[in-house]
């Protein structure tokens, strides 16, 4: 999109202060409809050091956009943080360590082929305002009440007169370690006799956003406009920097669908977020039926003809614009929560009855019980008793039974047998009753010669030896 713009306003005032320690850019007096770059810098830290800083800063941006921004092509985030980076290095230069550090605001704008980008810091503010309907852009603070309002420790109304409302909490400071960034949104919803308003917060000590719509909105000249702004603020304590620039025509191209949406309704820096909803009266738009006279003749119908009354909707404006639709929003949401409660227990029952149905189907399952098979008796296996009398008795004849068994294995063994079966122990308890006699080899059955002889197995008969 190609924006050209108007000539633009500036102001530059001292206030009720004795030094000037804000700085714009371009310089008073300087600017012309050809100028894409436009700062307000609101300076801090007392005499001297306020102006320094605003002025260094504002400075050191003006220089990096003259050698490398071009309004023809779209700007990038990554060029406008290196200006920014280059500006406060610009800043570090001129620090002289002093223990009360120096800083300042910011406030930007560049008009490119893109749109328009906005950055700033501080309580310092930028407005995007379209005459007639609504701001479309206040920047927010940085400062204690806005932080204090967030968190619920104030009201909105009460952030107008808090007693440390000029205390801010983010600003551009020389010879630190984590820099302070800005926050930066892309505007590229533009139209023909759009504002774009920069100005330092001495400017709007006595005025509030619905004012500067109303005042951007009337049919004055630009520099009618700025003097009435001027007006507005004389009795301010503080500095009073601005311009105001206003687009004299927006020029669409075939590229803009590739350029970044606009991010003003959903930026988070964007104070027309956090205002409250205006107060809404029950009643608007509702007519109301008027009390009608009934004659006690009856008429011709034609005579009287029916006429149906409509209700006539008011006219939105800035402060009442879409208060009708979230009226009707927040009639619906008790029906809404009541039907979503019904279906909730509808489900919940279904889901009870579903499960009750399964248990008594589990419940009416005929069961057939298995018996259990036992293993089957050996045949020669005795019947177990059925009385403890009987067990005895079975018990006393087995013991018995393995008596007998161990007679005969135990006479078997008091026995000797030699190497032909003969029982040598007879003949060894006559050898012990004759001592004094002579013994001699007895002798051997089936073939075996007497002693004194060699004796071999008789081959006929292996069991028997030979001579």
């Amino acid at each position: 999109m190609i924006i050209k713009i108007k000539q633009p306003q500036a102001i530059w005032d001292k206030g009720q202060r004795g030094n000037q320690e804000d700085t714009i850019f371009p310089a008073i007096g300087r600017a012309t409809a050809a100028d894409r770059l436009f700062i307000v810098c609101d300076g801090m830290g007392g005499h001297e050091h306020g102006e320094v800083a605003s002025g260094e800063f504002t400075k050191g941006l003006a220089d990096f956009f003259a050698r490398h921004a071009n309004p023809d092509t779209p700007l990038t985030d990554d060029l406008l943080k290196e200006a920014i980076a280059y500006a406060y290095q610009q800043l570090d230069k001129v620090d002289d360590g002093n223990y009360k550090k120096m800083g300042t605001t910011l406030t930007l704008i560049y008009i490119h082929r893109g749109g328009v980008t906005a950055a700033h810091i501080g309580d310092s503010r930028i407005y995007h305002v379209r005459p007639g309907k609504e701001n479309l852009y206040v920047s927010r603070d940085h400062s204690l009440v806005f932080d204090l309002y967030q968190s619920g420790e104030i009201s909105f109304e009460e952030m107008k007169t808090y007693k440390h409302k000029n205390i801010i909490t983010r600003a551009v400071q020389p010879g630190e370690d984590n820099r302070t960034h800005p926050d930066i949104i892309h505007i590229t919803d533009i139209e023909k006799g759009d504002y774009f308003y920069l100005c330092s917060d001495g400017m709007i000590e006595q005025m509030d956003d619905d004012e500067i719509l109303r005042l951007l909105s009337s049919s004055d000249s630009n520099e009618a406009k700025c003097q009435q702004l001027i007006d507005a603020t004389v009795g301010n304590s503080d500095n009073h920097s601005a311009y105001l620039i206003q687009v004299e025509d927006v020029q669409r191209e075939p590229a803009d669908d590739l350029i970044t949406e606009n991010e003003e309704k959903t930026a988070r820096c964007n104070a027309l977020n956090i205002k409250p909803m205006a107060a809404h009266d029950p009643n608007e738009g509702v007519v109301m039926a008027q009390d009608i006279t009934v004659s006690a003749q009856p008429q011709p119908v034609a005579e009287y003809p029916v006429v149906e009354a409509t209700a006539v909707e008011p006219v939105p404006n800035a402060s009442t614009r879409g208060t009708g639709r979230r009226s009707v929003i927040s009639r619906l949401w008790p029906l809404l929560l009541i039907a979503l409660a019904a279906a909730a227990v509808a489900i919940y029952l279904a889901l009870g009855n579903r499960n009750k149905k399964d248990v008594d189907a589990e419940q009416q399952e005929v069961t057939i019980p298995i018996r259990p098979v036992k293993p089957p008796v050996p045949s020669n296996a005795k019947p177990e008793p059925k009385n403890n009398i009987e067990r005895h008795i079975q018990q006393r004849e087995q013991e018995q039974e393995q008596k007998q068994r161990q007679e005969p294995r135990q006479s078997t063994d008091n026995k000797k047998v030699g190497p032909a079966g003969v029982d040598q122990s007879g003949k060894k308890e006559e050898q012990t009753q004759q001592p004094g006699k002579q013994q001699t080899a007895p002798n051997i059955k089936n073939g075996v010669k007497k002693q004194g002889t060699r004796l071999q197995p008789n081959r006929q008969n292996p069991d028997t030896l030979s001579a």
